[in-house]
């Protein structure tokens, strides 16, 4: 595996990282006196995207664009270095038309979208003139398991009627459309009971109950619940077939479950940055505070945690590019429990370097600690994730079972007598 960024993907960092350094981190300020205001979404981020747009750094995640589809055709291993870029700020990626959940969105119309739903909902994302939000998650089911979603939608006549709660649809607050699951089919099989449709957000019947704060933290992208009450859309709103909720799912969280890996991957570099930095400027006790030993433990251990992830992270996304998203689950899974633990290990060590200070808002590290404790839940639970790696482990030991007995060794002769 030849581990060199190309030509190409070095010119884009160089531009990404230009353009963060030049328009965005310089109006970090400027974005939290916005969203401070009740600003959302905030001016700046309007006025970056159409520099970003102009700069030719817009739609960087989305490798299967047409001829008339605006933005950049990269593979998900030529994206995950930027992405890295853009996740260090919290509202960077919205500025490149790569945030989540629109990225996912955008790839599931990509992919299944009628020529009336592109030229209503897709067109206008891809150009970044709404948001989206995708509703799934339910409070009275198990999200780890989606065959239990409990939302209706029935077809009545010539509408769709979706009845059920959803909660944590990250964006809501600001969507123009949301893509919501649930039951289409309920005397099916599991797998093909569930459909998706597109229900505009300002649908009769739908009704934002509240902004959950996550970790007692009231983020700026919003994470609500959304009610949904004989909420009518028309037949032609059915996103792929009915009966196809499910197998959309999977195809939509295979690629948003990684690029939340890449961000992470940003967040952890930036943290530790913030740590070495923090670590040389400091002293207790006469020294620096590098050079105590557990402090320099948790320097060498962030490096080596980041690189790892990274490495895994590049394999997943080298994979999906060449055998597709199903073929790579057992990767997607493994890097998805790997980078959440890892950003909030790192995020911890990092606040304990700082003090106090790590608790403040004075620096991102609080921010970042709790998004690394949230990224544990989204897209599925570290357990759920695990659970089908060991599946795969337990599944792949089976085919060769007793095959790692003649690496046992047998006690001796004159050993086998002693208790």
């Amino acid at each position: 595996m030849d581990f060199q960024y190309s030509p190409k993907v070095e010119a884009l960092r160089a531009r990404v990282r230009e353009f963060m350094d030049r328009y965005v981190i310089p109006n970090n300020a400027r974005w939290r006196r916005e969203i401070a205001a009740g600003l959302n979404p905030p001016p700046v981020v309007e006025e970056l995207k159409a520099i970003a747009k102009a700069e030719g750094l817009w739609n960087l995640f989305l490798p299967g664009l047409r001829d008339d589809e605006p933005g950049t055709r990269l593979t998900n291993l030529e994206y995950a270095p930027l992405a890295e870029i853009m996740g260090q700020l919290q509202w960077a990626s919205e500025v490149f038309n790569c945030s989540a959940p629109d990225t996912g969105n955008m790839e599931l119309l990509h992919l299944f979208a009628t020529p009336e739903q592109r030229t209503r909902w897709l067109d206008p994302l891809l150009n970044g003139e709404i948001r989206s939000c995708f509703a799934m998650t339910e409070p009275d089911s198990s999200s780890s398991d989606a065959t239990n979603i409990s939302t209706r939608i029935a077809l009545e006549g010539d509408a769709w009627v979706v009845n059920g709660r959803k909660w944590f649809i990250t964006g809501a607050l600001h969507a123009k459309v949301a893509i919501v699951m649930g039951i289409t089919s309920p005397d099916a099989e599991p797998h093909r009971r569930q459909s998706m449709v597109l229900v505009p957000m300002d649908a009769p019947g739908v009704t934002i109950v509240r902004d959950i704060s996550v970790m007692n933290h009231i983020s700026a992208e919003s994470h609500c619940e959304v009610l949904f009450r004989d909420v009518r859309v028309p037949k032609a709103n059915l996103l792929g077939e009915e009966g196809s909720g499910f197998a959309l799912a999977q195809a939509r969280l295979g690629p948003g479950r990684i690029h939340h890996c890449m961000r992470s991957i940003g967040q952890c570099e930036l943290a530790l940055d913030l740590m070495t930095q923090r670590a040389q400027e400091r002293k207790t006790f006469g020294k620096y505070l590098h050079e105590h030993g557990p402090v320099a433990e948790w320097i060498a251990l962030s490096r080596c945690e980041i690189e790892q992830a990274r490495l895994l992270t590049l394999k997943t996304a080298w994979m999906i590019d060449t055998v597709g998203a199903k073929a790579a689950a057992g990767e997607i899974s493994m890097i998805k429990a790997v980078a959440p633990r890892m950003q909030v290990t790192i995020l911890d060590r990092a606040m304990q370097t700082f003090g106090a200070m790590g608790l403040s808002p004075d620096t991102p590290l609080a921010d970042l600690w709790t998004w690394g404790r949230s990224l544990r839940f989204a897209d599925g639970p570290d357990e759920v994730h695990l659970r089908a790696i060991a599946r795969r482990e337990i599944a792949r030991s089976r085919k060769t079972l007793g095959s790692a007995a003649a690496f046992l060794t047998p006690p001796l002769d004159d050993e086998a007598g002693h208790g």
